[in-house]
């Protein structure tokens, strides 16, 4: 059981080692893990499992593996329920001493019983009792009454059922698909330096065992705490098309603002230019100079551009380019000079990558930066993307 378990896992694209496997096996010899299939699941996951991203890959390979739906579907893998056993027609009302007549079957029972029908039962039936049907007294089927029984389709309506057959859809967490804030903290927390500075604030247990010991003495040594010392700059493309990522955007800002204890952003439309702002209500009379973040933030700052880097090309080619307001300098020039600026600058596109090469725009800001330093907003991307930050 368990080396299929452990070539399923494989099969699944997990990249499980024989090592982790040896691993798991030695805590089972051990008496590490208890006889619960819920203690055996967060033990085997947290030995095989090396990536947080592949969580939903080991459940759908646990759940085929060991437990769930998934047994049932094999138990009876030669025999399948037609659909139109499974129409609800109608629906038997009970009185509440028809339903305190009825009596629950045990478990092994009713998986027996359930096995035995799928061999005699020739048609659809409804609002029996014995049979796999709908809207009766049967422990299986759909849209009746019973203590507890089998549920075979449908929806659960008295919240009964032992077991419920039905096949179950999950949905993989890969490089592919777009990210809530969850996974995004895991692909942020790729970029990470950790430094201990401020406030001594954390006892420091070596060093008051050494200085103690030296002295004779109780001698507390405090230290601060250690924290993620990555200062990261972002500026989001706000309005216009960017509009339809606002929900992607958000998700992204929060993610980052949980990880990255030393995070400073400002917002910009389409292409920065001279001017940025920190709140879209005021962003016509509380503009930051561009130059002035420049100055501010050194150039060990690491620099994360969110936007589409979908505009007009002269917003970029040419002064006077924005769509806004009047630019004394080509939006070119200003994205020039982030980058010679910030060496550590990477910018997130959340339009697909494969769109990118249709767009002018994206292909001229790929020019200026670096086209190895735009990254698609998904878990392969952002990862990718927090690798190169922290070159």
């Amino acid at each position: 059981m368990l080396h299929h378990f452990f070539t399923e896992l494989r099969a699944a694209k997990i990249p499980v080692t024989t090592r982790e496997y040896l691993t798991l096996l030695e805590a089972l010899d051990k008496g590490v893990i208890e006889p619960e299939i819920k203690h055996f699941y967060s033990v085997s996951r947290a030995a095989l499992v090396k990536d947080e991203k592949d969580f939903d890959k080991f459940d759908m390979v646990f759940g085929h593996v060991f437990k769930g739906v998934e047994m049932l579907s094999q138990m009876f893998e030669d025999k399948d329920i037609p659909d139109e056993w499974l129409k609800a027609m109608m629906k038997r009302m009970l009185t509440e001493e028809e339903m305190a007549e009825l009596k629950a079957l045990p478990f092994d029972e009713l998986m027996e019983t359930l096995k035995k029908r799928l061999e005699e039962q020739e048609k659809r039936h409804e609002g029996g009792n014995k049979w796999i049907g709908t809207g009766g007294t049967s422990p299986f089927g759909h849209s009746g009454f019973n203590p507890s029984g089998v549920r075979i389709g449908g929806e659960s309506q008295n919240k009964r059922a032992a077991k419920v057959w039905e096949q179950r859809r999950y949905k993989d967490l890969d490089g592919e698909r777009e990210l809530g804030t969850r996974n995004l903290k895991v692909a942020l927390r790729r970029l990470r330096k950790f430094a201990r500075d401020g406030a001594r604030e954390e006892l420091d247990l070596g060093e008051t065992i050494d200085a103690t010991a030296k002295q004779g003495w109780l001698d507390v040594v405090m230290r601060p705490e250690r924290r993620n010392a990555i200062k990261v700059l972002a500026l989001f493309d706000v309005g216009g098309s960017m509009d339809p990522h606002i929900r992607l955007c958000e998700e992204l800002f929060s993610a980052a603002r949980s990880t990255f204890k030393n995070l400073e952003y400002y917002y910009f439309h389409n292409c920065p230019y001279e001017g940025v702002w920190r709140s879209n209500l005021r962003r016509r009379t509380e503009t930051v100079p561009t130059l002035d973040v420049m100055h501010k933030y050194p150039a060990d700052w690491k620099v994360i551009l969110v936007g589409d880097a979908a505009m007009a090309p002269y917003e970029i080619t040419h002064d006077g380019g924005s769509v806004e307001h009047w630019n004394e300098e080509a939006g070119a020039v200003w994205l020039q000079r982030i980058a010679d600026t910030w060496p550590h600058l990477i910018w997130i596109n959340p339009t697909p990558e494969k769109w990118w090469e249709h767009s002018y725009s994206t292909r001229l800001v790929q020019d200026i930066i670096g086209a190895d330093r735009m990254f698609p907003l998904t878990l392969e991307g952002v990862d990718a993307a927090m690798k190169e930050l922290a070159r």
